[in-house]
């Protein structure tokens, strides 16, 4: 047996890994989570649900908007409200935005852990750039402080520079990908490993590129539409292959849809209203929910008698996707280990809440 953690290499957040093995092959895994647990649904309580959206977006760093969208969400459900068609139309380019920026980061990491040195820089200096156009946009590189129960905090004037400035993004990343995709050595190490049954995919919950990648085909964009994706076009890619190079690929074709949706709102985009009143009042309850770039996320609000919130259960899509990853590692060998836990691009901070 070799407890592995909590404390590992690099800028790694805290878990052990419990591997049971035999020279090179492991025979069973058991992640050990909940080492940087901080109490986050707990920071909720007796807060005010416009005060609040700052804890949501700190729940998990790489996944502000998401959060605080399905929070925001959560609240007008409960108000009996509904954002302006400004405010959805915003939010959507938003978590496209933040959709980016994480699956360029992906594609880079996952380099590194097949030590693809030069992929791993050019994907991070896309990932950099991309957290560049969020700074220009919003003053947050995280996209944070933007959103609110009821619309947005104030108004982006997004102009032509975002539309030119993406479309250069994108040929980057395209001529990127088919460097990755001419690099045999990377491929080799992706492809048959890791693989995640869709039957298992199913039973453990697995969300996000994670299932896609495994054959389910289920999206909250398009299956329960949230913000303004009802009224633009959705392209979902599913995959049957369920192994590392499977995940990667659905990542890159979310990369795709994310510039031709960020694209799509900016064309459509009108003046307007960004926000209304949003009052949740005493005893109500609310449901917001949000395809983040890992997954289906939940918050489901309770409001107190004092108008503060009483309750907040999140249920984040890194807690799910954990719950399929050992099925990957059981009956595997060390050498691709690092491999395919990048390749499920798992939080620890999402799922210890």
């Amino acid at each position: 047996m070799l407890p592995f953690g909590p404390i590992r290499a690099d800028v790694v957040e805290s878990a052990e890994f419990m591997f049971f093995y035999v020279g090179e092959h492991i025979i069973h895994y058991q992640p050990r989570l909940f080492f940087k647990h901080r109490g986050m649904e707990t920071r909720f309580e007796g807060c005010s649900p416009n005060q609040a959206v700052v804890v949501a977006e700190r729940v998990s760093g790489v996944g502000s908007v998401a959060h605080a969208l399905a929070y925001c969400e959560a609240v007008e459900r409960a108000a009996d409200c509904e954002a302006p068609l400004r405010a959805r139309a915003l939010r959507v380019l938003l978590a496209e935005l933040e959709r980016l920026y994480n699956h360029l980061h992906y594609l880079g990491h996952l380099c590194h852990t097949t030590t693809l040195k030069v992929g791993e820089a050019q994907g991070k200096l896309l990932e950099e750039r991309a957290k560049q156009v969020n700074a220009r946009l919003t003053g947050s590189r995280f996209l944070r402080s933007i959103l609110v129960p009821g619309g947005l905090r104030r108004d982006l004037t997004p102009g032509k520079w975002l539309g030119e400035t993406l479309e250069a993004l994108r040929v980057e990343f395209v001529a990127y990908v088919d460097r990755l995709e001419a690099s045999e050595s990377h491929l080799d190490r992706l492809i048959t490993t890791g693989p995640l049954p869709q039957r298992v995919a199913f039973d453990q919950g697995a969300t996000g590129p994670v299932e896609r990648a495994s054959g389910l085909d289920r999206d909250l964009r398009r299956d329960h539409p949230y913000a303004h994706y009802a009224e633009l076009p959705m392209t979902v890619t599913t995959l049957a292959e369920g192994d590392a190079y499977a995940r990667s690929r659905v990542r890159v074709a979310e990369i795709e849809a994310a510039f031709a949706l960020c694209q799509r709102v900016l064309l459509l985009l009108e003046p307007g209203e960004i926000r209304v009143d949003c009052v949740a009042p005493p005893f109500s309850e609310g449901l917001g929910w949000t395809e983040g770039p890992r997954g289906s996320l939940f918050y489901a609000v309770h409001v107190g008698a004092d108008g503060k919130l009483a309750r907040v259960k999140i249920k984040s899509p890194s807690f799910s996707n954990w719950r399929a990853f050992p099925f990957t590692v059981h009956d595997t060998n060390m050498m691709d280990y690092a491999i395919n836990e990048a390749s499920f691009g798992l939080t620890t901070a999402g799922c210890d809440r």
